[in-house]
């Protein structure tokens, strides 16, 4: 009884005892001329009055202060806020977090929620969670918010009055600055206003299906002005062109689809295009065969005809780009509160390029956009293979999906290198035999009789797809050749005939191979560098998970290094957009996509929300000239301001003089001088494209500042998935290197990387957190 008697009572808390700090020869020698330091009692963390050598903290290569911060964001403060970061944990699969959790620096119960969120299967398995987050706001001592701001204030009054705490000052001035700044976006966002309105007025389940409906009555009201060529026989323009592919898939059989007159808008869109003009040309043909009549229905705009053509258009949209947004913010953002997840949504949904050139100027985009995001959803969530298939189908509605090829598939070659030899070899092979299988069905009517007259007539597709016969770029596009045309004359240089185009095709060529190839590179050395060994480790987790009745393996897990992708996909198709032969001022649509999607995760007000914003209006500017042609000068204005008032975009009420916002700064106000100028006066006989191309001038220099800047984001998120250099022995987010280390709360700094980087870690005396 005495011995039970000395047990601690229970619910007693124990407290571990303190750890002795060391000090160097050099404090000693301080402390003998400074009086030690008098411990804060306003703060959990008191400065010790055993004076340490203070290592300043690396502002510049935590991921809380880079860009790629949003991609890889900590879960927010609360379940109803994501203002303020806070720490999480590293996460892996139950079969490897249950065998790690004995070497784990968090405690057992700890150990024990990961294990029960991360099971294989669970829909958390690829997301954070809130545990760090439980751990940080349970622990002992913790004060309110006010405490610990006075607690941080005096602190850096202390270190300032000995003259070590300056920059700690500055810092803290400037967290508080940003957070106000963070703070007047939020609550100037029309769109967190409206959400929060639906939430108090117990309507939050209304949200999404009003946002959606909202997306909808505007795409109809857009619907309802002008298109491209209206009442310019003879050719009129992208509208009959999408009319006519109807007509002639609807009367022609397969082997005429590609041949059929070609000099009146000939088919020169992928297979899948074809089928879907076909659907909606039956359709309508059994509403109106006069729509759609053979020849003679060319030109035709009648009312009935134009509500038909623009229903098509807002209900593949409903049924692809529409559920892609809503997958995409459950997927990669399932971890954000409600009302920030339904921001994300609002901002994707009212995105106005691709609302102006789909629903205004007549285009399907958001098919083959909302395919390639159902393929960069799956694969986050470790499907493959359906991944696969979708950037196929994307491909095969519209060529220019070509743009995101190189990062997707690299991306797809790294997994499999990350996967060692015998499970990556699997993978390449099915995705291998998904992708042939998927290309072969889809021309298959135009290569096997009876459908085609033999295998070679699969060239007239290819070669409608791929006009390289045109030339280097059309109408005043605002990329590297349109804008450096001013000054070199290209054709010029290349010479004329069959010599020149082929000189042409090649250095664009080049030229485009080096604007994504860091990005490839970053992808394939990511996974070679976390590659898993093919030995004991695998074996291993391969008996855990069949011990656990699990059938989830780690190539159904995504990689470490999957938000790489997101930055590979922007430097890919914005260095296309700039540098490739044959761009259309319509495909900045391409890599605004991943723009758009890297700043719905970012708070307004923050450099990555400023760089979208930019990217975004100046893509609608550049696309001006095309915009006014086609009487679509009103909605231009109209969605513009609305998209700005509804994310919160507020360029002066957030001023820090940063980079980008004085770059924004100066490129609007180029951009209004030149409507002014466009408005007041006429262009000069001698030069009736000057305006489009001050146009090109003033939107070429932002795109190319965007993509260096995707390539920037790329290296530093490399670096914070495990360093840019080493082998795969012992690195961060590889399975052969956390295993027995186990899931990470990394505190302080909060910053870790999702799959891997908290197993590297070192303290800082007099920081208070870790760092990687």
């Amino acid at each position: 009884m005495d011995g039970l008697a000395a047990l601690p009572s229970e619910g007693a808390i124990h407290k571990r005892a303190s750890r002795k700090r060391t000090s160097s020869l050099a404090s000693n020698d301080r402390s003998a001329s400074s009086p030690p330091l008098p411990p804060s009692t306003s703060s959990p963390a008191f400065v010790p009055a055993i004076p340490t050598i203070l290592a300043p903290t690396p502002r510049r290569h935590l991921i809380d202060t880079s860009e790629s911060q949003h991609w890889l964001g900590t879960p927010p403060l609360s379940a109803s806020s994501s203002r303020d970061v806070s720490p999480f944990t590293t996460h892996f699969p139950s079969y490897i977090s249950s065998e790690l959790a004995p070497n784990s620096s968090l405690p057992s119960s700890t150990s024990a929620v990961t294990s029960k969120n991360l099971a294989p299967g669970s829909p958390n398995a690829h997301r954070r969670s809130f545990s760090a987050l439980y751990l940080r706001e349970s622990t002992p001592g913790r004060k309110s918010l006010r405490n610990r701001q006075a607690s941080n204030a005096s602190i850096a009054s202390t270190y300032t009055n000995h003259g070590g705490g300056e920059n700690l000052h500055k810092s803290l001035l400037r967290s508080k600055r940003s957070q106000a700044h963070q703070e007047h976006a939020e609550n100037g966002s029309m769109g967190r206003r409206w959400i929060r309105y639906m939430h108090k007025r117990g309507l939050k389940s209304w949200v999404v299906p009003s946002a959606v409906a909202f997306a909808t009555l505007l795409k109809l009201a857009l619907g309802v002005g002008s298109y491209s060529g209206q009442a310019t026989p003879p050719m009129y323009g992208d509208y009959e062109a999408q009319r006519h592919w109807m007509e002639i898939t609807k009367h022609l059989p397969f082997r005429e689809w590609y041949t059929y007159d070609l000099q009146y808008w000939g088919l020169d869109y992928p297979p899948l295009t074809a089928y879907v003009s076909w659907i909606c040309g039956y359709i309508g043909a059994l509403i109106n065969p006069a729509w759609f009549a053979l020849d003679s229905s060319r030109g035709i705009e009648t009312a009935g005809s134009k509500l038909y053509m623009r229903l098509t258009v807002v209900f593949f949209d409903l049924l692809v780009y529409v559920p892609a947004i809503i997958m995409f913010v459950k997927v990669w953002q399932g971890t954000r509160s409600k009302r920030t997840q339904e921001q994300a949504i609002l901002l994707l949904l009212l995105q106005p390029a691709l609302l102006l050139i789909d629903h205004g100027h007549f285009q399907y985009n958001s098919v083959m956009l909302g395919l390639t995001l159902l393929a960069v959803n799956f694969f986050a969530t470790g499907n493959d293979l359906l991944g696969a298939l979708c950037f196929v189908l994307s491909l095969a509605f519209k060529q220019m999906a070509l743009y995101y090829a190189p990062a997707i598939g690299s991306y797809l070659l790294a997994k499999c290198i990350y996967l060692g030899r015998r499970h990556g070899t699997t993978l390449f092979t099915r995705l291998g035999l998904t992708v042939t299988a998927a290309f072969a069905l889809l021309f298959l009517p135009f290569y096997v009789p009876p459908f085609a007259p033999g295998p070679l007539h699969i060239l007239h597709p290819i070669t409608r797809i791929f006009p390289f016969s045109r030339g280097l770029f059309e109408d005043k596009v605002a990329n590297f050749w349109c804008a450096s045309n001013v000054l070199v004359k290209w054709r010029r240089v290349a010479g004329e005939g069959e010599t020149g185009r082929r000189w042409l095709v090649r250095t664009s060529t080049a030229l485009t191979a080096l604007g994504f190839g860091p990005a490839v590179a970053g992808l394939l050395r990511a996974g070679w560098t976390m590659r898993v060994k093919d030995h004991t480790p695998n074996t291993k987790i391969q008996a855990k998970a069949k011990a656990d009745g699990s059938k989830t393996t780690l190539a159904s897990n995504p990689p470490p290094f999957l938000p790489l992708l997101s930055y590979a996909l922007l430097a890919s198709s914005m260095s296309f957009f700039l540098f490739s032969f044959q761009v259309h001022e319509k495909t900045i649509l391409l890599p605004l996509l991943p723009l758009t999607l890297l700043m719905s995760a970012a708070p307004p007000g923050s450099a990555l929300h400023n760089w979208g914003a930019l990217g975004n209006n100046v893509a609608v500017f550049s696309m001006w000239p095309l915009l006014k042609r086609d009487g679509l000068a009103v909605p231009y204005v109209a969605c513009v301001v609305l998209w700005n008032r509804v994310i919160g975009y507020d360029l002066m009420g957030c001023w820090e003089g940063g980079v980008v916002q004085v770059l924004s700064l100066t490129v609007y106000a180029a951009a209004f001088a030149l409507h002014v100028l466009e408005l007041v006066f006429p262009a000069p006989a001698r030069y009736p494209d000057l305006f489009p191309v001050l146009n090109v001038l003033i939107s070429t220099p932002v795109f190319v500042l965007i993509w260096l800047w995707s390539l920037k984001c790329g290296v530093e998120v490399a670096w914070a998935l495990g360093g840019l250099g080493g082998s795969s022995k012992d690195r961060p987010g590889s399975p052969t290197a956390v295993e027995g280390k186990g899931a990470v709360d990394v505190e302080g700094a909060g910053t870790a990387v999702e799959g891997g980087a908290g197993a590297r870690r070192r303290r800082v005396e007099g920081t208070g957190g870790y760092f990687d």
